[in-house]
């Protein structure tokens, strides 16, 4: 059951791209005012400013009072069904350009008071939304379904609402009663404070050492500097920067453990109040997801972990190590990494993605033309990159590059997504203008598959190929074994929590190193402080969010070839899901695609890819060597 007023509105969750270790480097970061205006959002399609935005919230605050007043009507009256339907479609819009603006805002320096302000009133709204409308499932599912289709007849329009009715229909055994869904949504400020508290802390509140950095000068840590440093040949330096992250972020694990604590709370209170097996159970029905398919993705992952031991050997012998370390996995195994600059990454991601051919590579450059990326790291910018936006204005994107070869492939990530998000909002109605998040990796992922497979097929230089190799191998390591990883984490926490077991920073640090070692030992060695590393992940506030990464990018992998080794008709296929929205349900959508989600099978092929990859780097490094 979609909690609240989310579910009303396009566009709500934010589609992040799973890491928040953006690459940067080591130069003093510059102030906002410093980057040109080109690199920065033009927020002015969702409002002109601030007393517009004012304006907007005081007319959605006017229209609550008319939502509230169908309550008894809907049962009684198709015409009055249809009128709601549209009124609520219409607010709910309203306030997703509100809260979006708010928060988009806020992310850009999130020491600025009036954006704070702006966003902890979008909170309030939203939940004042929530309860306005907290009604509706009660009384549409109490409606007789012979009542409902004599009113798709009669009702001219209300036909349209056809799936979204469907699907409140399919989780109705789930809808309380009209005064305990009120509390539900009463309940909606309170679930997003430990997140909001937790994102404070990363983003503002705790201020890293400084550290030596790769030319002997000290440089001070940041979440964004930190994935650069761990980039350098100098194993020290690698050392120095995980250990002197960690052991900060370690000083805070009682406050992370309270608040990491209450949102588990949250949501297994969500789960039982509706009658839910779990919480997982509720968060991939929202889906229309079987909890097999969560499960099907840890079992599978992990009794195909043999190229990942393989190619934990090959790192540490191409690095001349004698042990290697989790932080050693992002080190260039052949040569310096090379600096990409933006423009040139951009140019190369839409070379790439030309197979998709020309409305796509249209909407590619009117995004990358017209303000809709804000591209550099500033001083309390929120961290790591994700694709977001109105049904009212259009996807935006925020990233911190700072020019690897991971920013090029986080940039392919997030225009995948805005480019989802452009094909929903052009070709369905806003009611279906939106997708479930168990499909939206598969678009990010997707990209990043045709930007590999373009550098593999135009690169020659076999030292640039084995980095392009390693890329993928880290890719696929990345987005399907580490995510799996957070998703038994998150799996195994929530379970602790529900068998009545407390989630003290000790209990949470231990989970973590046992299900770290399970997948990385013997050949990884892992240090104290990365029992600590689930203190800086933010998608576990998002509620079995991780997961889908690991599963999306599967399906990814088997549209991408689809696609590359076909015709017009696989295009259209691809190109068809990316505008389907919400107008079937995700496993559907994949299917007519070309691909089963109910299946082990395509993550048994991604776990397949990797080992063919990693037999790959084992030839090409030994032929750089003889």
């Amino acid at each position: 059951m979609k909690q609240g007023w989310a579910k009303w509105f396009p566009g709500f969750a934010i589609l992040f791209a799973f890491s928040t270790l953006i690459a940067v480097a080591a130069e003093e970061m510059p102030e906002r005012s410093q980057i040109e205006d080109k690199y920065k959002w033009d927020l002015t399609a969702m409002y002109p400013n601030t007393a517009a935005w004012d304006a907007d919230y005081k007319w959605i605050e006017s229209k609550l009072p008319e939502l509230q007043a169908y309550q008894g009507k809907i049962s009684k009256s198709g015409k009055d069904l249809l009128a709601f339907m549209e009124l609520v479609v219409e607010v709910g819009a309203h306030q997703e350009n509100l809260y979006t603006y708010a928060n988009m805002s806020h992310h850009l320096d999130t020491r600025v008071p009036e954006y704070i302000a702006l966003r902890d009133r979008a909170d309030v709204t939203g939940s004042q939304f929530g309860q306005a409308v907290s009604w509706f499932s009660p009384e549409l599912t109490s409606i007789p379904d012979a009542t409902l289709q004599m009113w798709y007849k009669d009702v001219k329009g209300l036909d349209l609402y056809k799936q979204s009715f469907a699907d409140e229909m399919r989780q109705k055994k789930y809808v309380l009663s009209t005064e305990e869904e009120k509390i539900m949504a009463m309940t909606g400020e309170m679930i997003n404070q430990s997140e909001s508290a937790a994102e404070a802390l990363r983003n503002t509140d705790i201020q890293f050492p400084e550290i030596k950095g790769p030319d002997g000068e000290m440089v001070k840590l940041t979440e964004g500097r930190y994935r650069a440093l761990l980039e350098s040949t100098n194993p020290t330096v690698r050392h120095d920067a995980a250990i002197a992250l960690h052991d900060e972020y370690a000083k805070y694990k009682n406050t992370f453990a309270s608040l990491m604590g209450a949102n588990v709370a949250a949501q297994v209170f969500q789960a039982r109040a509706r009658g839910y097996d779990s919480a997982l159970h509720l968060a991939v029905d929202n889906d229309n997801v079987d909890t097999t398919v969560y499960l099907n993705l840890i079992s599978t992952v992990k009794a195909n972990l043999k190229p990942l031991q393989k190619y934990s050997r090959l790192r540490r012998e191409a690095l001349g190590l004698k042990e290697l370390h989790l932080y050693d996995f992002s080190a260039p195994i052949v040569g310096d990494a090379p600096n990409w600059e933006y423009e040139t990454g951009v140019a190369m991601i839409k070379t790439a993605l030309k197979p998709l051919g020309e409305e796509y590579g249209g909407a590619l450059a009117t995004a990358y033309d017209n303000r809709w990326v804000d591209v550099y790291e500033t001083p309390a910018k929120r961290g790591g990159a994700y694709s977001w936006g109105s049904y009212k204005s259009h996807p935006y994107m925020l990233l911190n590059y700072h020019g690897t070869l991971d920013d090029v492939f986080t940039n392919a990530h997030e225009i995948g997504h805005t480019m989802h998000t452009w094909y929903t909002y052009k070709y369905q109605p806003q009611i279906y203008a939106d997708y479930e998040i168990f499909v939206a990796e598969v678009a990010s992922t997707f990209n990043e598959a045709l930007l590999m497979d373009h550098l593999l097929k135009t690169e020659t230089d076999p030292d640039k190929r084995l980095v392009y190799i390693n890329q993928y191998i880290d890719n696929i390591h990345g987005t399907i074994i580490r995510q799996t990883v957070f998703a038994e984490y998150e799996l195994e926490m929530h379970r602790m929590y529900e068998r009545g077991e407390p989630l003290t920073a000790e209990s949470l640090s231990e989970l973590y190193r046992r299900i770290l070692s399970e997948y990385y030992a013997p050949e990884v060695v892992i240090d104290p402080q990365y029992d600590f590393t689930w203190l800086r992940i933010p998608h576990f506030y998002n509620n079995f969010y991780v997961y889908k990464y690991a599963t999306s990018m599967s399906a990814a992998l088997a549209l991408s070839e689809k696609v590359l080794s076909g015709g017009e008709k696989e295009r259209q296929d691809y190109l068809g899901f990316l505008a389907g929205g919400k107008s079937k349900y995700p496993l559907d959508l994949l299917k007519g695609a070309g691909v089963d989600m109910s299946s082990p099978a395509p993550i048994e092929a991604a776990m397949k890819k990797f080992g063919e990859l990693v037999d790959e780097l084992e030839v090409m490094l030994k032929n750089k060597k003889g």
